[in-house]
């Protein structure tokens, strides 16, 4: 978002020329595959090797068995595994795409082009050359689900019951000794350790540790590609017909990733069959994935809280990071559309689909879910049958056109936005506030604190979630003050126009494990000032009113997951000159270095730990009022309590001389608006 606001402002992109990671796909998918397990495989691949800051090209002859929108998911996956892109080369399945989705009068031109520039593929062309390459057989692709708060854990899913009872040991709780049986199928309790009756509608229900009370079929990729769509319509079909259907306790929603997607679902006579089992379509594009999953029922939520559950969620997305599906829903698992279906019926992790029925027939017979699961060829031959440029033409050609509500909006005139001082959703941000025409020189950071001090993969959700804003959190407090009653508070990501409500949620993720405070989660910390444990916002305002710098520090992949700006924007505003980590994702570096936040790495063989650093240290950090350089090192000097002082070099994560303008200037916005404000 950073990035995107300057270049609209007329900055060029810069980047360092980055290693080409070549990815060679060879055979086919096996029956029972789905393109979302080939993509929870890759991620598991790429995360392994490390390709944060890289390029990544998939190649060789498995393209050909791969259509566009399985290709489209697994190149949108790229934060997951963290390259700067996942791409794949032209051919002809991308000619075939074109006729299928409406444009059939760019096909002659894209083909002509490509093969004129040599860029067009067929299984016959060499295999270009790359930094390093990775092989992978399609055919070595087995159902899989990915959790329970990380995409590139990817679990195979014959071991997902063996792999959900691990969880809770890390949760603390006890699997059962019976087998791995909480209850028999008759509803009555054995050896049950966490659980909780419910009473949903007329039916009692137990609601235990691996309860699955979200199922959500949503994302920006997997719903929008056909043959898992069509495939969880028919799963959903068969499921119905044997008479099974979703547990009461459930929340499940439909999130299409377009509206052809209900067209053709429609069109195949699936989309009853998915309504049936309560997957109904509640919107299209980001919902759950994002962490607009809404309320649970209160008497669910009730229950959790009192049995301290570890329940779950299954979801057809793409990030599945902690709280940022539901803050109490600890366990969240990354699935096909598919499988979504799946768990929503058994309702449960502790399930082994391959010797445990999902549910009964009416006349008590067991259902599996190899007795539900459609096969490959099924799959192909409806999405032939429903798929129609037509269906594209017909949606797209109003694509811009709203409902009446939309076109009921007054639009304002003028090239100014007028601010509305009382309005808690947007506010003029202060960036610019009292910002000099000429930026002064950066100084070293001098006695600062630390404000947060971090582990190992610390994503942008713990660092600015989108979800639910809390109801005891500095957000709330200053939404309340202003009359937001809390059903009315929406979430962080629906309010990042406001600096006010965003800077209070900066590193106030429910999850997140500041080790300044341990055994406690969420948004506190130490204000070193007075002793006492306190939120973080709350400690940054009395270190500002204080005029002391903060820091961070972290360990390893600091910054995973979205590309969320606020991540940085909330930084920054909180009063932190630094972070101090082992390595950074790209995405984040480059938005802390756009908000004029200082990214600084461990030297290697480094860290906090080796360091002996506790955070409770008083910090200098000295050369970067001579000049900074890209990757130049400086020097930190850790002050302890007992005077003794512990000195150590770190890198510059300033990578290129424009980055290092950026940081003088106090960010990339400041940089541009300076050099508009010249012009």
């Amino acid at each position: 978002g950073i990035e995107a606001e300057a270049v609209m402002l007329g900055q060029p992109y810069y980047m360092v020329l980055p290693e080409v990671i070549g990815v060679r796909l060879t055979g086919e998918l096996s029956e029972g595959a789905t393109a979302t397990d080939l993509v929870l495989t890759i991620t598991e691949m790429l995360r392994k090797y490390g390709v944060v800051g890289k390029f990544v090209e998939f190649f060789g002859p498995g393209l050909s068995s791969l259509s566009v929108p399985d290709r489209a998911t697994i190149a949108n996956m790229a934060p997951e595994y963290g390259a700067t892109m996942g791409f794949f080369p032209v051919d002809n399945a991308t000619l075939e795409y074109l006729r299928g989705t409406a444009r059939e009068h760019l096909v002659e031109r894209v083909e002509r082009y490509l093969k004129t520039q040599h860029l067009f593929r067929t299984d016959e062309t060499p295999d270009p050359t790359y930094t390093d390459v990775l092989e992978l057989d399609l055919a070595t692709v087995e159902p899989s689900i990915a959790g329970p708060r990380r995409p590139q854990d990817r679990i195979p899913l014959r071991e997902a019951k063996t792999r959900f009872f691990e969880v809770l040991r890390e949760f603390g709780h006890e699997p059962p000794d019976n087998g791995g049986r909480w209850e028999d199928e008759g509803g009555t309790a054995t050896a049950v350790r966490h659980a909780v009756q419910v009473k949903i509608g007329d039916e009692v229900v137990t609601l235990r540790d691996g309860s699955v009370v979200i199922a959500a079929i949503t994302s920006c990729t997997n719903t929008s590609n056909p043959s898992v769509m069509i495939g969880a319509g028919l799963v959903a079909r068969k499921a119905v017909e044997r008479g099974l259907d979703v547990k009461p306790y459930v929340k499940t929603s439909l999130a299409p990733g377009s509206r052809v997607v209900t067209d053709y679902l429609e069109r195949a006579g699936l989309l009853e069959f998915l309504e049936a089992l309560r997957f109904h379509v509640v919107g299209y594009g980001c919902t759950t994935c994002i962490g607009n999953s809404g309320p649970l029922p209160p008497a669910i939520e009730k229950a959790i809280k009192e049995g301290d559950l570890v329940v779950a969620s299954v979801l057809s997305g793409n990030r599945n990071f902690e709280a940022r599906i539901h803050p109490l829903v600890r366990a969240n698992y990354l699935a096909s559309p598919m499988m979504v279906v799946a768990y929503a019926i058994a309702g449960r992790m502790d399930i082994d689909f391959e010797h445990e029925p999902l549910g009964f027939d009416p006349n008590g017979e067991p259902v599996y879910l190899r007795d539900i699961w459609p096969s490959l060829q099924e799959i192909r031959e409806t999405v032939e049958s429903v798929l129609d440029p037509e269906l594209f033409r017909k949606k797209y050609a109003t694509v811009f056109e709203g409902d009446e509500r939309w076109e009921a909006l007054e639009a304002p005139e003028g090239t100014l936005y007028t601010w509305d001082p009382n309005s808690t959703y947007i506010q003029e941000p202060p960036y610019f506030v009292d910002m000099p025409l000429e930026p002064e020189d950066p100084k070293d950071i001098e006695n600062a604190r630390v404000l947060v001090f971090l582990g190992d993969s610390v994503t942008t959700d713990h660092i600015s979630p989108a979800g639910a804003i809390p109801p005891d959190s500095p957000a709330a407090k200053y939404l309340m003050e202003r009359g937001v009653k809390p059903h009315e508070f929406n979430t962080f990501g629906s309010r990042r126009g406001n600096h006010e409500v965003m800077i209070r949620g900066t590193f106030g993720n429910v999850r997140l494990k500041n080790k300044l405070v341990p055994g406690v989660e969420g948004g506190y910390t130490i204000n070193f000032l007075n002793g006492q444990r306190t939120t973080i916002f709350e400690a940054a305002e009395a270190y500002r009113q204080a005029g002391i710098p903060l820091l961070v520090i972290a360990g390893k992949e600091y910054g995973t997951g979205s590309s969320r700006d606020w991540a940085a924007k909330g930084t920054a505003l909180l009063g932190v000159k630094a972070v101090i980590a082992e390595s950074f994702e790209r995405i984040h570096r480059s938005n802390l270095v756009g908000m004029g936040v200082l990214p600084l790495e461990f030297l290697p063989g480094e860290n906090a730990e080796t360091l002996r650093l506790d955070g409770t240290e008083v910090y200098t950090i000295r050369g970067i009022s001579e000049g900074l350089t890209p990757g130049k090192l400086l020097t930190v000097e850790a002050r302890k309590q007992d005077g003794s002082t512990v000195t150590f070099q770190v890198k510059t994560r300033l990578d290129t001389p424009v980055e290092v303008e950026y940081h003088r200037h106090g960010g990339i916005l400041q940089f541009v608006l300076r050099r508009m404000m010249k012009a």
